[in-house]
């Protein structure tokens, strides 16, 4: 076969993958309009479409009268900061799972499966009894602060230390990576027991909370801190894509590509401790988000990372706001976890990709 034969073969399934992502790219957007729309009209207190319209419309212009004092009220101080809050947890936590499936080169890998989330949840839930014996510090400073740092620290330790203990001569085991999981799973959960037995009636319910994952507790705050962490996420993951792609040849071939395979190493879990620790800190753990949504991407337009981690994000906060939608009308006027609703649904899938490479294999 010439070259020239092979570039007229070539370029039309370039041209079919770009399309491809194209479509895949407008119909996430359209989803996360929809589901944007959805959560926000939705709840207790209904908020017609048309009516999110008319307050938009008097925020836009400045003229607002006495009728529209309580739906805003509802929009502004409650409902507006939970969709917004579950926007950049579910594309923070969708990208942070599929920078570890790059970086482990296994579609299984995920935060919260190989105990990652369950690390930052110990810490935080460590922070929640200890600080208030050993840090006089004051609410706002615990929960906007400390109470972050703490996840992510304890997202980080979790997530270097897996990598260390499932990688050898520069090949990483799946098997080992998910028994160390499992055992830092256990771990976590056995600690958070000894937390809880001795906390008091205040940090048992705040403990709970983040054990079971809600964006009940969201707020303008959290917002404010989850806002700059993601977009440091979404930016250097820009910069990974290539990376990520070069690694799945393996790493000598990424290193004779001329990549810097120990950097891509270093950012790579410090990005996924990161998303991981602040997703912990503003709405506990929410599980199986970091799996199901970049695989559903690869099925849909292939492995390329350049496409797949804009994507996953763009999937990862719609889903997790329309789940978040469901958990708050399911058991209404009461408010289901939606870490409950993510595993419910994570759980079976996770079960099908596991059975389905076993077969390939």
């Amino acid at each position: 076969m010439t070259a020239y034969a092979a570039v007229t073969e070539i370029a039309p399934l370039h041209q079919r993958r770009t399309r491809l992502v194209t479509y895949a790219g407008v119909l996430a957007a359209v989803l996360l309009i929809f589901s944007v729309v959805v959560a926000l009209a939705t709840g207790p207190v209904a908020i017609p479409v048309g009516r999110l319209l008319t307050l938009a419309v008097s925020w836009m212009t400045g003229e607002t009268d006495a009728s529209m004092a309580r739906d805003w009220l509802v929009l502004m101080n409650i409902r507006l900061p939970r969709v917004l809050l579950g926007l950049l947890l579910g594309g923070g936590l969708s990208v942070a799972g599929a920078i570890m499936q790059g970086l482990f080169r296994n579609p299984l890998a995920d935060p919260a499966i190989v105990g990652v989330s369950s690390g930052a949840a110990f810490a935080a839930a460590a922070t929640i009894v200890l600080g208030d014996r050993l840090l006089p510090l004051s609410p706002m400073m615990m929960q906007g602060f400390v109470l972050p740092f703490a996840a992510f620290l304890g997202s980080l330790l979790v997530a270097a230390a897996l990598y260390v203990i499932s990688t050898r001569d520069g090949q990483t085991s799946t098997t080992t990576m998910l028994l160390a999981g499992i055992a830092v799973s256990a771990l976590a959960a056995s600690g958070i027991g000894l937390l809880i037995y001795i906390s008091d009636d205040r940090q048992l319910r705040d403990i709970t909370f983040w054990t079971m994952g809600s964006l009940g507790g969201a707020n303008w705050w959290k917002v404010s801190i989850a806002v700059p962490v993601m977009i440091l996420l979404l930016v250097a993951s820009k910069f990974l894509a290539s990376g990520l792609n070069a690694l799945a040849l393996g790493e000598a071939a990424a290193f004779h590509m001329g990549h810097r395979v120990q950097l891509i190493k270093v950012v790579s879990i410090v990005l996924i401790g990161l998303a991981t620790g602040v997703g912990v800190a503003a709405a506990g753990v929410i599980s199986f988000v970091g799996i199901v949504v970049p695989h559903l991407v690869r099925l849909a337009i292939g492995p390329d990372y350049r496409s797949l981690l804009p994507i996953s994000a763009l999937l990862g906060a719609s889903l997790l706001v329309a789940a978040d939608a469901c958990a708050r009308t399911i058991v209404a006027p009461a408010d289901l976890p939606i870490g409950i609703l993510t595993a419910l649904v994570g759980a079976p899938f996770f079960l099908w990709l596991l059975l389905r490479r076993e077969r390939a294999i």
